[in-house]
């Protein structure tokens, strides 16, 4: 019997003992970690500790004030109290740099320091490692590949393109004002900025405004825009194996999916078109190529170094940024003119001198209208389509007023919202005036496409496509601001409004 007892009782007590040995490895690993976190923290305040910020949690950061009030109001205060920038602690551990002193932007902005791996890095899965993400030699080499889609006598045909994109929405608009005169125009816009890039940089044909196919890339890129945001900010998202298993990673990879067939389905159709007789040899004689084409040449060339993944990811990167950064920044300039009427008449003005004879808008039209680009230039400064863009300092940096970081800080350079809205412009005036060729401004006080070698390639694509947009829209629509339902400008990767872009249109004769 004390045998039996014996054999029961020594395997209980190994368990027990290997479960206090499993505990206390478990509570040395706990406060490990605790240790590294503290330390870390202690690191990044010593970083910025000659940087005044609001008071935040130890363990929230600022997340508390965020959410109390809209955060772009809120940052516009951070900015009157904290000259020149502002660390902004995500979390207890996390903390970036906002950055809104022209200064210190063309400090920043004139490096080489990499993209910011910390938020960045999430758009990988969506749009992969092209030109917004790659960084050294290998973004250099894709930039230099790529800059000649963008030539003037690249472009210059694009306008006539861009014309019938425009008209095409502004024909539905005419028949949706039967139903209501108060319309959301960013969904619409957003389907003829695609449209438009899908016909000059894909040389893709049809109609792809009443395109179901696009109807779904569309949802896609706006619950993307919305999940990569929310992770950033989300301190559990952070690893990539927790953020898989939960319903916001699986709806990601599912978006993902869904942008990834659109624009492999825009691949595979031009390499087909390429394949048919005399088609290739037609467009290799061509003197610039368009910006797929490019990339196809390029990999029949260099196809050990230029690989599929290459080529999906520049197509993902510029079907997302060709299009909702332009439809963002058209929207925001309409909702701007619908709010300053005498700044739109005189607009509408200036354009039915150059088309009031039923006159096509062409390539010389668009610089022919100071006054409409120096309100397209107000509302950029106001609503900047991109809010921020991010570095990750390679090694130490000291402004110009003798402030330091260290290396691997993370900055947060304000694109529009804090530079070109500062102290020494009258932020929230409505003022075209600001860029009247004779102004005068500091060359990074306005920033709406980025500055420094990794500025925007597509700057001059999507300035014309905004001209031409504004200008027909002013010929054939009165716009006035929807009093019920106010814009609420919220920022995201690009900046969008909580409860969408209200006009009320009036058809003129």
């Amino acid at each position: 019997m004390s045998v039996s007892v014996l054999s029961i009782t020594r395997p209980l007590g190994s368990v027990s003992g290997l479960l206090q040995v499993a505990s206390l490895l478990g509570l040395a690993l706990l406060l490990l970690k605790a240790a590294q976190l503290y330390l870390r923290r202690q690191r990044l305040l010593k970083a910025v500790q000659e940087f005044p910020s609001p008071p935040s949690h130890w363990l929230f950061g600022h997340k508390q004030e965020l959410q109390k009030e809209e955060e772009l109001q809120l940052l516009l205060k951070w900015v009157e109290n904290f000259p020149c920038a502002c660390p902004r602690w995500l979390w207890g551990t996390e903390v970036d740099l906002l950055i809104y002193d022209p200064d210190y932007m063309k400090l920043i902005l004139g490096r080489s320091d990499p993209k910011s791996e910390g938020s960045y890095r999430f758009m990988a899965p969506w749009i992969g490692y092209g030109l917004l993400l790659l960084n050294g030699q290998i973004w250099f080499q894709h930039r230099r590949m790529l800059t000649p889609a963008f030539h003037y006598d690249i472009l210059k045909p694009y306008v006539g393109l861009m014309a019938d994109s425009v008209q095409v929405m502004l024909d539905k608009w005419e028949e949706l004002l039967s139903q209501n005169s108060s319309l959301e125009i960013f969904g619409h816009i957003s389907l003829m900025t695609l449209d438009t890039i899908m016909k000059c940089a894909f040389s893709y044909q049809g109609n792809h405004q009443a395109d179901r196919n696009s109807q779904s890339y569309l949802q896609a890129i706006r619950d993307l825009n919305n999940l990569v945001f929310s992770r950033i900010r989300n301190v559990f998202y952070q690893k990539d194996i927790i953020y898989r298993l939960t319903p916001e990673g699986r709806l990601n990879h599912r978006a993902c999916q869904l942008a990834h067939q659109h624009t492999d389905r825009v691949i595979k159709m031009r390499k087909a078109q390429l394949q048919e007789e005399g088609e290739l040899d037609k467009v290799r004689s061509k003197r610039h190529l368009d910006f797929l084409d490019i990339l196809l040449f390029a990999q029949r060339e260099n196809g050990n170094s230029f690989s599929d993944k290459d080529l999906r990811a520049e197509v993902d990167t510029f079907m997302f940024e060709g299009h909702d950064t332009t439809a963002s920044g058209i929207s925001w300039i309409l909702y701007a003119l619908a709010t300053h009427p005498e700044h739109q008449q005189r607009c509408r003005e200036e354009v039915q001198s150059l088309l009031g004879d039923g006159a096509s808008i062409t390539w010389d039209h668009l610089d022919q209208m100071p006054y409409t680009t120096m309100c397209i230039k107000e509302a950029l400064r106001l609503y900047p389509p991109v809010p921020a863009v991010g570095r990750e300092l390679s090694k130490p940096i000291t402004f110009p007023d003798g402030r330091s970081l260290p290396k691997v800080m993370r900055s947060g350079s304000r694109s529009g919202f804090q530079v070109a809205r500062g102290c020494t412009w009258a932020p929230q005036v409505f003022d075209p005036s600001r860029f009247a060729p004779d102004s005068s401004r500091h060359s990074h006080a306005f920033l709406p496409f980025s500055g420094g070698p990794r500025n925007c390639i597509g700057k001059q694509f999507a300035m014309n496509e905004m001209k031409v947009a504004v200008a027909l829209t002013l010929l054939h629509f009165e716009l006035a601001p929807d009093p019920f339902r106010v814009p609420v400008p919220f920022p995201r990767i690009v900046l969008k409004s909580k409860n969408g872009i209200h006009l009320h249109l009036r058809k003129l004769l």
